[in-house]
């Protein structure tokens, strides 16, 4: 391998986590003004959801990136479709 390819490996390791972390806590965001819109609590929503605060909190924090099943629990403790909670 060339000398430079660790440099460019890892920037594009770097961009990747940084795109991530705008898609993440873009989506944390989105899912607060959900929660509020309904009216709801971290708490409530947690237990609509049947997850932990902390996990709901690092969601919308942008702190996790949440699997399948945890964005289905989600729209489903808000009330919505997963259509609706990861649409843009």
């Amino acid at each position: 391998m060339p000398i430079d390819y660790f440099p460019i490996c890892a920037t594009l390791v770097l961009m990747n986590n940084l795109r991530d972390k705008d898609i993440l806590t873009g989506f944390g965001n989105k899912l607060k003004e959900l929660r509020t819109l309904k009216g709801l609590t971290l708490q409530e929503l947690a237990f609509e959801a049947e997850m932990e605060i902390s996990q709901v909190h690092r969601v919308e924090k942008g702190k996790i990136n949440p699997t399948l099943t945890t964005l289905v629990a989600l729209s489903k403790g808000l009330g919505i479709t997963l259509a609706e909670l990861v649409g843009e």
